[in-house]
């Protein structure tokens, strides 16, 4: 069946029985697929017998169908014309694991981040009434995300300004890990016709009317349900529909959290041979050592109990590790008032995630000065997820914001002593590191407190420092080593911290040098590179070149994080390449000088 459909088009002549065949291939082409190439497997194997309902009743792309997140999207990507490049599934050049309105006219909006799909939604609606056109608009968003702020401030919205409009709840009562949260048990979680009652009133008070709920794995129903609303959505309507997260894969339905995710070529996810501790497990078993002495450290997590290695302290620590559910905001807002009362939250969130809570960082962190830790995990380039996760951005704007100490291990053994000093340093503290694990291993000692805004010096050198931060030190120490090899001598300094940074190394190193290399792995805009230049300005010293290396002012599209690395120029290749013509440069233009004295 799967060979003969190219677009949604070709679903519509199918019959029932044809399209559950349709779904069972559809399945066995993503198992195959992410097996090979890593990705989403639980969420949209769980989302498949929708997703073709979807496009029989609805007719892409004129209608507008918009996923949350988008992780469950790989059916509706096989349906609309790229079953063929299935196979490049987050592979560099490839297709994107989340919707990308570049990659698609079928795509009506890019995906990544959750709550976000009725908003979107909404505004296209409003959009196509404003125009007088004629067209369905449908959000389709999980229960995990309809608990964010983001979507309830557009059910709001959307319930007040009463916008025809077709939200469907897909209901399988997860996120990635279990949903959390008492909204859940009103408008979602209920799975029979009598206790539907009591979700269909808040429904209907919120201004929605309502249908369901729907078994979400037969077609049959789905259809005569979707069509149902789309008849008589003359305001904002929802579709609640009852899924199995990992549905047709016995494993993912009973571990639908270990399936969620799944690097290249892990199946399953039980026999993956690990070489060396993720830095979320080195973070975790930190984290443990520290909690286990001090009972004020708590740690609070925004649906990522498991991606941040706090799943495997709940245990444990029985009332200190919260989860909050998808709602980053929230979890800011809940450790800023933990502070205040004596508690020492550290709040674990994905680089990409932690954008979220900007303003709460900001206002309600910094602003009163509060002891809270940022544990920001996946910070740098995460690889196979793309462009809506890479984390690029946090040392620039973490670093904007007074108060905050800004700081980043060089290696596996540096990181829990980081999180020691961040526990005890009584103020606003963040510590990134990457997606995997980084050089060195853990060697269990003492936890010592690091002095916050001093770094170190790894090797010394005449010719040009070069000053790292974060996982790129090593990479700077391969680029030397090379580098001596060809008669150019490197100091490399490990900085820890972009904010305070370590101004008297900075000068130091300036002075006898004369050249400055930075490395990070963050956009150089505002990012550790901006602190040194900064910090020489303000000294007055201008006749020192330096060369700022780290990613691009640009999106990063995905593929391996080796790949991607080496394209920006952040890995050992790009340091050294990098340093090279800094030095050609600075010759040439010294045997210019002094042509132009002796002249």
């Amino acid at each position: 069946m799967i060979e003969n459909i190219n677009s949604p088009q070709d679903l519509k002549i199918l019959s029932p029985d044809e399209l559950c065949l349709l779904a069972d291939e559809m399945r066995s082409l993503m198992a195959s697929t992410v097996a090979s190439t890593g990705g989403h497997l639980s969420s949209n194997l769980g989302a498949v017998e929708l997703t073709i309902a979807l496009h029989v009743v609805f007719d892409s792309p004129k209608d507008r169908i918009v996923w949350d997140v988008g992780h469950q999207s790989y059916a509706h990507k096989i349906l609309t014309g790229r079953r063929d490049r299935f196979a490049t599934l987050r592979q560099f050049g490839g297709l994107s694991g989340f919707p990308d309105r570049s990659e698609s006219e079928h795509d009506a909006y890019g995906g990544g981040h959750a709550g976000v799909s009725i908003s979107a939604a909404l505004g296209m609606a409003v959009a196509r009434d404003y125009f007088c056109d004629d067209y369905h608009v449908i959000a389709v968003i999980g229960d995990g995300s309809l608990g964010s702020g983001n979507a309830l401030e557009a059910l709001n919205h959307a319930g007040h300004c009463g916008t025809r409009l077709i939200v469907v709840l897909n209901d399988n009562g997860m996120s990635i890990s279990p949903t959390v949260g008492s909204l859940f048990g009103l408008v979602a979680g209920v799975h029979d016709s009598q206790s539907s009652v009591a979700s269909r009133h808040s429904w209907e008070r919120t201004g929605f009317r309502y249908f369901g709920p729907v078994d979400g794995h037969e077609i049959g129903s789905l259809i005569h349900t979707l069509r149902q609303a789309a008849e008589h959505a003359d305001g904002p309507v929802v579709v609640h529909v009852i899924t199995r997260k990992g549905r047709g894969l016995p494993d993912a339905e009973t571990d639908p959290v270990g399936y969620h995710g799944l690097s290249p070529k892990m199946t399953p996810p039980k026999n993956a041979s690990v070489t060396s501790p993720a830095c979320n497990t080195v973070f975790s078993r930190a984290l443990r050592r520290i909690m286990a002495v001090d009972r004020r450290v708590v740690a609070i997590t925004a649906a990522m109990l498991d991606g941040t290695g706090l799943v495997d302290l709940v245990r444990e620590f029985p009332g200190r590790i919260f989860d909050v559910g998808i709602a980053e905001q929230h979890a800011v807002g809940i450790a800023a008032g933990m502070a205040t009362r004596g508690m020492i939250p550290v709040v674990a969130i994905y680089s990409t995630f932690l954008q979220r809570a900007f303003d709460q960082i900001a206002t309600e962190i910094c602003l009163q000065d509060l002891p809270v830790v940022f544990a920001v995990d996946r910070a740098g380039i995460v690889g196979d997820d793309g462009k809506t996760h890479q984390g690029l951005f946090d040392l620039s704007f973490l670093r904007a914001l007074p108060g905050m100490v800004v700081s980043a291990p060089k290696d596996e053994n540096e990181l829990p002593h980081l999180l020691y000093t961040a526990v005890n340093s009584g103020r606003p503290f963040s510590l990134r590191y990457p997606r995997g694990s980084i050089i060195g291993s853990y060697r269990g000692e003492k936890l010592n407190a690091v002095p916050i805004g001093k770094g170190e010096v790894l090797r010394h050198g005449s010719d040009c420092a070069i000053l790292g931060i974060g996982n790129v030190v090593h990479a700077a120490q391969q680029a030397a080593d090379r580098l001596s090899k060809k008669g150019v001598s490197c100091t490399v300094a490990n900085m820890r911290f972009a904010k305070p940074i370590d101004e008297e190394l900075v000068l130091d190193l300036a002075t006898r040098t004369g050249m400055i290399i930075t490395v990070e792995e963050n956009v150089t805009s505002g990012g550790f590179g901006s602190a040194v230049l900064e910090t020489l300005a303000a000294a007055g010293v201008n006749d020192v070149a330096v060369e700022c290396i780290g990613l691009p002012d640009q999106f990063i599209a995905h593929g391996t994080q080796a790949l991607l690395r080496s394209r920006c120029g952040v890995d050992a290749d790009g340091i050294e390449s990098r340093v090279t013509a800094l030095m050609r440069r600075s010759r040439s233009d010294l045997r210019v000088f002094r042509m132009e004295v002796t002249g």
